[in-house]
């Protein structure tokens, strides 16, 4: 099991998509790896932890507590990004992350990706990009289905 991230991992994965092989080869070396047993818990919801996730391997499933139960909302599946609320705005934890099998994943915290800032502010910029594109795309989903939810509860725009 590695300890230091590789490339074509973060370079498949939703947040890595524009980078080019020398800017990986930068982001790696203030990213970490954690590898995940079934089970076990990579963060919980409420905790301060504003480390970004990267699922290279696996399946995290996205649990909240939904009236004091914990429900799956959503499984991760490789190459997906998590955490980018917190990473950004050092906001509480929305949501518990679980691995569903053996998971591997790339972190980032805030203050390492900082880092980069004045020796490789084009690497900074490539990857807030991404995370911007990847709040969009998930606004823009939620847009989508909480119009559809509309649309069934008062059936209009469709067969119901």
């Amino acid at each position: 099991m590695s300890k230091t991230p590789k490339c074509e991992a973060l370079v498949d994965s939703t947040l890595g998509q524009e980078l080019e092989k020398g800017d990986c080869d930068i982001l790696t070396t203030v990213m970490g790896v954690r590898h995940l047993e079934d089970d076990e818990t990579l963060v919980n919801e409420g905790d301060n932890d504003n480390t970004l996730f990267i699922l290279t391997e696996g399946k995290l499933a996205v649990i909240g507590n939904i009236e004091g139960n914990e429900m799956v909302v959503y499984t991760m599946k490789t190459g997906e990004t998590a955490g980018t609320r917190a990473f950004i705005d050092h906001a509480p934890r929305r949501a518990t992350l679980r691995a569903a099998g053996k998971a591997t994943v790339y972190t980032l915290e805030p203050d390492a990706f900082e880092s980069l800032l004045d020796n490789h502010p084009r690497i900074v910029y490539k990857v807030m990009r991404a995370l911007f594109r990847l709040t969009h795309s998930n606004l823009m989903r939620m847009n989508l289905e909480s119009q559809q939810l509309s649309n069934y509860i008062n059936k209009t725009g469709g067969r119901y």
